[in-house]
């Protein structure tokens, strides 16, 4: 657009509705169909949740009732109930609520006024009700538009009642998932005691708050505590923390009720204060690694005015506790080690166990540390002529745009390798070979990782031989022929992630990729099909002069038609982990000794299991 074209018809105001519905992501994060715990639908769930949380929170109510089916929810809570003359705009306009005032609700999730109208806005039907002393006020939107709205007597009791129905203009088809949602109430229960979630008349309800968590959870593992959990409260922080036999560390953590699944401030803060207190205790300089191997808690605080690093509040930003106040740091360090540094002084039989732990943590380092110099030692010697890795020129530590897009394809054989690394966007996409299956490490020890050549590369490529905060790549995505061969080489690999590096995966960074199984063409056009029953209809389609090829491997596929497949139409399925999950039992299924069950899922779950003369 030239100078003489930009003038004063070109500016455009949207209303407050069609500026959510178009920039959807600036609200919520991402959309999806229901399919991940991190997609949309859970966000505006959350968003009304987190509303009916607040007024419990405050005092008000100590039962929410949740309705939620595949394609509507509705939050039944007891609180205040919205001030009548106020619902309509509450809901509708931004940057009004009662969170900005710190009195009423000091602690909220949310406090940016966006949340119930984003709901709105992103919903084809929102049905919202206030009750107070005898009246109710309802309002009837569609997109945020108002269809309806009246005041009426009622004999409800006081609070808010919510319905919503996401678009599927701006969702796609979508579901709620069940298991997904019972995990969001079930961690609404776990911090806020005593209160009673009903859902689809479920009743959700924990005594103890985050003890509990880790309780289950260990329970739901199948592992045994090696000592009883710490337990300990403060006015706005609770903490849980014991050990097991596991690598690395399974601590959940959350900001006001929210679920903040990537960390934040309040999480290096714990790891930090656990392990400054611990070593001050002992009198002993322990590596940090050895005090925090095989560690499972959970901590949870309580501050104003939070700041997350995005809409979608997954990990906090914040540095101060409060207005004025305490840094959360400072905050966390000081409560952790006046009580921490009790609790082990009063209980000396936990002390000596604690000890013990760290010592043989310590002992397994030692003795693995040669062994870990040498493989570091071939990891470098072999980084110079490495053709394994491709790298790219953005990663994900940069921080920048860039560096989250970046992803890395671990691919097997040399033709998929090649293949991807002469078409893909040498910026943000890097390339890892496999030579053949890699072991399975489902029975092995931590020890394998720097012994197994191929897994020392790949440890080293991602970046995370210290820790899974330094993963280089936001997006780890394995790239596999649809055939058995490589539906068990993915299996191996997140056999791997699961067994060693289990937070890659519970924070999503690993992908599957998705290829097409056929290309159907015909002189006019050419379709790339992901199943058969893509590839029937699109040669019903095409009718006349049909040619049907099946890809059998990555290496099948030209470059040139490779490049639509890992470019914006990308199709990649997410590999998920839940709180619901037992890691242990999902090895057991897939490496364990259940040889049968394990061939007869893989051939169960096969886009490809087709067989040639079928085809054409």
């Amino acid at each position: 657009m030239n100078t003489n074209d930009y003038t004063d018809d070109k500016i455009i105001t949207l209303d407050w509705n069609e500026h959510i519905r178009r920039r959807a992501g600036m609200y919520i994060g991402r959309l999806g169909n229901g399919e991940s715990p991190d997609d949309g639908i859970y966000v505006l769930l959350k968003e009304i949740i987190d509303n009916a949380i607040d007024e419990f929170i405050s005092g008000h109510g100590k039962t929410i009732v949740l309705e939620v089916d595949g394609k509507s929810a509705s939050v039944r809570d007891f609180g205040h109930g919205i001030p009548l003359n106020s619902l309509v705009k509450v809901v509708t306009t931004l940057n009004t609520g009662a969170k900005f005032d710190s009195d009423v609700y000091a602690k909220s999730v949310g406090l940016n006024g966006v949340g119930s109208k984003a709901v709105n806005a992103l919903s084809s039907e929102f049905y919202i009700e206030s009750f107070r002393d005898g009246q109710s006020r309802y309002a009837v939107f569609s997109g945020g538009k108002l269809l309806d709205t009246a005041t009426r007597p009622t004999n409800e009791k006081n609070g808010t009642f919510v319905r919503f129905v996401p678009d599927i203009d701006i969702f796609g088809e979508y579901n709620f998932n069940q298991e997904f949602v019972e995990t969001m109430a079930r961690n609404y229960s776990y911090l806020n005691k005593n209160l009673t979630i009903k859902l689809n008349g479920k009743d959700f309800i924990s005594r103890n708050g985050l003890l509990d968590l880790v309780n289950d959870s260990m329970v739901k593992e199948k592992k045994e505590p090696l000592y009883k959990p710490i337990h300990l409260v403060g006015d706005d922080i609770e903490i849980v923390m014991t050990h097991d036999n596991s690598y690395g560390e399974n601590i959940a953590s959350f900001v006001n009720g929210q679920n903040t699944r990537d960390g934040g401030t309040h999480l290096a803060a714990f790891r930090e204060a656990i392990t400054k207190t611990i070593k001050e205790f002992y009198k002993k300089d322990f590596d940090p690694s050895d005090i925090r191997q095989g560690i499972v808690g959970a901590i949870s605080i309580r501050i104003h005015e939070p700041n997350f690093e995005s809409q979608t509040k997954i990990k906090l930003g914040s540095t101060e506790m409060y207005k004025d106040g305490p840094t959360v740091r400072n905050y966390v360090n000081n409560f952790i080690k006046t009580n921490l540094d009790n609790y082990l002084h009063i209980n000396r039989e936990t002390a000596d166990i604690l000890l013990k732990k760290i010592q043989s943590s310590e002992k397994e380092r030692k003795e693995m540390s040669g062994v870990q110099k040498k493989a570091k030692e071939r990891a470098k010697k072999a980084a110079v002529h490495n053709k394994k890795l491709y790298d790219c020129r953005y990663h994900y530590g940069d921080k920048n745009e860039l560096g989250e897009q970046s992803s890395i394809f671990i691919t097997e054989g040399d033709s998929a390798s090649g293949t991807i690394t002469t078409i893909r966007d040498a910026n943000t996409q890097a390339v890892f070979s496999l030579r053949g299956k890699p072991l399975n490490c489902y029975k092995a020890s931590k020890k394998v990782i720097y012994e197994n050549e191929e897994f020392n590369l790949l440890v080293s490529a991602l970046g995370i031989e210290e820790d899974s905060d330094n993963l280089r790549y936001n997006n780890v995505i394995i790239a596999t022929d649809a055939d058995d061969d490589g539906m068990h080489i993915r299996m191996l690999v997140t056999t791997f992630f699961l067994k060693f590096f289990p937070d890659v995966i519970r924070r999503g960074h690993v992908y599957i990729l998705q290829t097409p199984l056929f290309r159907v063409r015909n002189k006019k056009e050419t379709c790339y099909c992901y199943s058969i029953e893509e590839k029937d209809t699109a040669a019903k389609k095409m009718k006349a002069g049909v040619e049907i090829t099946r890809f059998k491997g990555l290496g099948e596929i030209s470059d040139h038609e490779f490049r639509h497949f890992i470019g914006k139409d990308i199709r990649l399925d997410k590999v998920m982990i839940t709180d619901e999950d037992s890691i242990q039992e999902i090895l057991e299924f897939y490496m364990g000794d259940n040889t049968m069950e394990r061939q007869e899922f893989i051939k169960g779950n096969l886009r490809s299991e087709v067989e040639l003369e079928d085809i054409m």
